[in-house]
């Protein structure tokens, strides 16, 4: 298990180079998303591993390139979706800022300071597998993981249930599942109903920072009734498929 653990952080290390690299050149869009998917990934292999020295240390790293790089994506999905709606203007106005904005964060105190923890995190682990402190790794990851899962489920069966707190708890438990696939003893197709409730409330979560950005940015303006609307088939679709993870997992339907 310790094995599989820094193979894993080997290779996003490897993707998050391979991020950076196409961030200082700008090649693609897409690559400051990459960016913050393999961030992500990384946080929930590295999540069970909370409480033991020094992990501490690279949690702090990771969230800080995440902190840094929300507003940005956030602003990449908002000019595509009025490039789209022919908003000419106002996606252009925020592609220009995006163009001198995203190399940045290659260059960024945040990111560098991740790569320096990860770096070092492999020789680290090492050290304390020999020292005895990752023995009962494979129990601790399966704790963690049903932990999980058990927020999930009452996050789910709560009929007040908090929309935000919902995509977090699925992104968890998503990307937990793919890092240790051995472990999550998950039926065949959870995974891809999790992705699906995921896309659902983040199409609900662009609705709501989208009208929030509304009321102080008056090039917003035309998008606002749609975006009410939108808002409200969001939430409408979040639920069913919320509904339809709930089924799969537990084989009936939370009240609402």
């Amino acid at each position: 298990m310790v094995d599989h653990l820094i193979a894993e952080i080997i290779s996003l290390n490897v993707k998050l180079l391979g991020c950076h690299a196409r961030l200082t050149a700008s090649t693609d869009s897409e690559a400051l998303h990459d960016l913050r998917t393999t961030v992500r990934r990384l946080r929930s292999v590295l999540r069970p591993l909370r409480g033991l020295p020094g992990m501490d240390q690279v949690e702090e790293a990771a969230k800080g390139v995440g902190d840094l790089t929300t507003p940005l994506r956030d602003m990449q999905v908002l000019a595509a979706y009025l490039e789209s709606q022919g908003l000419d203007q106002a996606a252009d106005k925020r592609t220009r800022y995006l163009a001198s904005a995203c190399p940045k964060v290659a260059s960024s105190t945040e990111l560098n300071r991740l790569f320096g923890v990860l770096d070092q995190l492999p020789s680290f682990l090492r050290a304390q597998q020999r020292h005895g402190l990752l023995r009962k790794l494979r129990r601790r990851i399966e704790k963690r993981m049903d932990k999980q899962w058990k927020q999930l489920r009452q996050a789910m069966a709560d009929p007040a249930h908090d929309r935000h707190r919902l995509r977090l708890l699925i992104k968890r438990v998503r990307y937990a599942a793919e890092a240790y696939p051995e472990i999550s003893h998950q039926p065949q197709d959870m995974q891809k109903r999790l992705k699906s409730a995921q896309g659902a409330l983040g199409d609900w979560h662009d609705h709501l920072q989208w009208l929030a950005q509304a009321q102080a940015q008056s090039d917003l303006a035309p998008c606002v009734a749609g975006w009410q609307l939108g808002i409200l088939r969001a939430e409408q679709k979040s639920d069913k498929a919320l509904d339809r993870l709930f089924q799969a997992c537990f084989g009936d339907a939370p009240a609402h």
